[in-house]
């Protein structure tokens, strides 16, 4: 990396930042297993959530690509701990967060607060609900009157769109999950007292949530830094400041090797300071991992065009329902459509990016596979559909 005559913009090659991301993302170097999960939630600022579950949750695959072969409870206590360790909100969408940025959020609570809107229209029992909050909480919405209607997902029961509103603004907050539903309860009850006491304008909460991106981040575009906040027109102007005056701790860079409208970025000043090295891990991702949950940023620095299928009609699907990108050797290299058959780990569809070695990318692909296998308490591999050209290697390198 080399520093630019005109200014302190500091140049990276395309290379020299794709290793700076993998490592603040804790997917280069033995640094990023210190501390086990806990400390993976804090480096990652955000964890998104998701319904779905293939293998596991996704919060919970965003920890094993990072940590291994980690128990799975461990990943749960590190998220739904008592006193809470995190709690659920929105960040780049719902995500599990650290429990000591809660006063960051003020910013989007308050903005909730003053929309007086959700996706519904709020019912007049939000009083009431929070009331029974008061005083049976914690509760879910089964203490409640069930979370449906009885039409489509979306067909709320108005208790709710009431917690959910309370959630929102922060009335309440969700620091854990039992059987995948959330358990609710005042926050004032939930979240420690000095940060409830903290309050922060808007400008601070974008200006240090900015920061925590791009440390996150590693090598990220004003474009990314937004992206991972989802953050409104109004705040994104918050963040303009935050860059220009330093404010969030971030440094101008730029890439070269990445395209012109997206080669000027921002880093940590900290993570320019020593070249990223160590061992890269070999893994399966969540398609919503943070490595991967930005489809243009993940186009831009590993040219790999990922898309989630879950919601396209099975006919119309390339890759598959659940794909998995492969991660080996600081690059993706593959793709994994995953499936669990009893104790044996199906691979529904495997194939291998253009390019790649077919002997060591078979290898990564089938270590990955075996790795996820025992980590989920299968004892079998099986790939159902791969590509012709790669069948005869990869079956070769599943043996076991």
């Amino acid at each position: 990396m080399t520093v630019t005559p005109s200014a302190e913009t500091v140049t990276l090659s395309a290379d020299e930042a794709r290793r700076i991301i993998l490592r603040a993302q804790g997917l280069l170097g033995s640094d990023a297993r210190r501390g086990g999960a806990p400390a993976t939630l804090r480096r990652l600022g955000a964890v998104q959530l998701d319904t779905i579950s293939v293998l596991a949750r996704s919060h919970e695959l965003v920890a094993y690509a990072r940590l291994g072969a980690v128990g799975r409870q461990k990943v749960e206590r590190a998220y739904w701990d008592d006193p809470a360790q995190a709690f659920e909100y929105w960040c780049h969408a719902a995500c599990v967060l650290p429990i000591d940025d809660w006063p960051l959020y003020a910013f989007r609570r308050r903005y909730f607060r003053d929309r007086k809107y959700r996706w519904h229209e709020l019912p007049d029992s939000v009083d009431k609900v929070l009331e029974k909050v008061r005083e049976s909480g914690p509760i879910t919405t089964a203490d409640i009157g069930g979370a449906k209607n009885g039409g489509p997902w979306w067909d709320w029961s108005d208790s709710k769109i009431a917690i959910e509103w309370l959630l929102d603004t922060g009335t309440v907050v969700c620091t854990r999950r039992v059987g995948w539903r959330r358990v609710y309860d005042l926050a004032e009850r939930a979240v420690p007292e000095h940060l409830l006491a903290e309050d922060l304008t808007d400008a601070e909460c974008v200006t240090r949530l900015t920061g925590i991106a791009g440390r996150a981040l590693g090598v990220a575009t004003r474009a990314d830094l937004v992206d991972f906040l989802r953050l409104r027109p109004a705040a994104a102007a918050l963040l303009d400041g935050a860059l220009r005056d330093g404010g969030a701790g971030l440094v101008p860079v730029r890439v070269s090797g990445w395209p012109d409208r997206s080669a000027d970025a921002w880093a940590d000043p900290a993570a320019l300071e020593t070249e990223p090295r160590g061992r890269h891990r070999t893994t399966l991702l969540s398609p919503f991992d943070s490595l991967v949950w930005d489809r243009a940023r993940t186009a831009r620095v590993f040219g790999f065009n990922h898309r989630l299928e879950a919601y396209v009609p099975k006919e119309k699907r390339v890759h598959g329902y659940f794909t998995m990108p492969v991660l080996a050797g600081g690059r993706l290299i593959g793709r994994v459509d995953p499936a669990r058959e009893g104790s044996t780990l199906v691979g529904r569809q495997v194939s291998l990016e253009p390019g790649v070695n077919q002997r060591k990318g078979a290898e990564a692909l089938a270590g990955a596979l075996w790795e996820a296998a025992s980590w989920v308490g299968c004892d079998d591999v099986r790939v159902d559909r791969v590509d012709a050209h790669l069948s005869a290697p990869l079956q070769h390198a599943l043996i076991r």
